[in-house]
């Protein structure tokens, strides 16, 4: 067994600890829930005098707020809000195991390798007594990340807001200030049923969005590349699941597709089902009915990288300027509550919700030095 530095310690205690969302796994409860991973991670944090609260999200379920106070009078504060909910995995995916440089276990990568970089951070900060003179420091362990962003809507919505948030996400330690949208999309056509052996006195609802996914599949994602953001490129649309009719013999009466349409800041539901409308019409197809599949807003992230704390960060990071990735995170939420968020963290995205998940260590123990410089040139 190598020898591990304390941050790569921390991190094999969190994967230990499963922390699947309960959304997933209903009936394991000794593998669901933030509350293994956020408790002892409370542990830790009052150990060293630090002020922790929780805030209820859903049942069960709470975030996890540090609060490191500042020397003097609170002028600024600056979050650092990593997810403690990792996807479904077996129970050995559990059992942390390190090979060749890489630890492999269910969150190594998403994104319980923030977790252990920022709290390490975090706490070392507090053990030295080297608090910021007007910087209040938050941790704050989000809930729900994997499914609906509970943790991250609810801190939006209730604060405590701060002047930047730090979310943690696998970006190979590059500095994220944008990210796509990701708005789900029904698109249903109707039609008529009818005894598989006289299909013309019927109307084939499976026919009718053959042209819808032609133009789909053909001329849309042609058009989307006429729009650009700098860091994000071009939106971006999927067909991800189509189903209709019950059984051969009998023709569809309904077909349902599911579109996953990423965007990018400038771009609304309203307006995207404004541009398809529109295209269907020139097109002469036949509109179908529109419908959201998620019931919450995924808006995409655009923050202003010349923000003050934003420059420190990435001067912290030895980046000169930022990225932007296509998925969705929890820093579009806290960005729409009204604090400035970027992601950053160590691993590849590649690897998050794979077969044998892994982070590299070394990136982790980077990642710790780059959001401690940071905390430490915090004013």
């Amino acid at each position: 067994m190598p020898r591990l530095s304390p941050v790569q310690r921390l991190l094999r205690e969190l994967v230990a600890r499963p922390s699947i969302n309960p959304t997933f796994l209903e009936d394991r409860p000794d593998l669901t829930g933030e509350e293994r991973v956020a408790g002892f991670l409370e542990d830790l944090a009052r150990a060293e005098g630090i002020e922790v609260s929780r805030q209820s999200v859903l049942p069960g379920r709470k975030n996890l707020i540090a609060r490191l106070k500042p020397v003097g009078k609170t002028r600024n504060t600056v979050m650092l809000t990593p997810h403690l909910d990792v996807v479904p995995a077996p129970e050995k995916d559990f059992r942390p195991k390190i090979k060749d440089g890489k630890m492999y276990g269910r969150g190594t990568c998403d994104t319980k390798g923030s977790v252990a970089a920022f709290f390490s951070a975090f706490l070392e900060l507090a053990g030295k007594g080297n608090r910021p003179r007007e910087t209040e420091i938050l941790f704050v362990g989000l809930v729900d990340e994997e499914f609906g962003q509970a943790g991250s809507r609810t801190l939006a919505q209730k604060g405590p807001k701060g002047d930047l948030a730090i979310a943690g996400e696998p970006t190979g330690l590059q500095v994220v200030t944008a990210h796509k949208g990701n708005l789900w999309l029904q698109l249903k056509t109707k039609g008529k049923s009818a005894h598989g052996s006289t299909p013309h006195h019927g109307k084939n609802a499976i026919s009718a969005i053959t042209p819808i996914l032609d133009f789909l599949f053909n001329d849309y994602p042609k058009f989307l590349e006429s729009k650009t953001h700098p860091l994000l490129g071009s939106p971006s649309v999927s067909v991800g699941k189509i189903r209709g009719g019950s059984q051969p013999n009998v023709v569809p009466d309904g077909c349902i597709i599911d579109l996953d349409r990423r965007t990018i800041p400038g771009e609304t539901e309203a307006s995207v089902k404004k541009e398809l409308t529109q295209a269907f019409k020139v097109r002469g197809i036949s509109l179908p009915e529109f419908s959201k599949s998620r019931s919450v807003p995924c808006l995409p992230l655009d923050t202003d990288p010349d923000l003050p704390f934003c420059q420190l960060f990435l001067r912290a990071a030895n980046r000169r300027k930022p990225k932007g990735v296509p998925y969705f995170t929890d820093a579009s939420p806290i960005a729409t509550g009204g604090t400035p968020a970027l992601v950053f963290g160590p691993g590849n995205i590649a690897q998050a919700h794979s077969t044998d998940e892994w982070v590299e260590i070394e990136q982790v123990d980077r990642a710790y030095s780059i959001v401690s410089k940071f905390l430490n040139s915090l004013p």
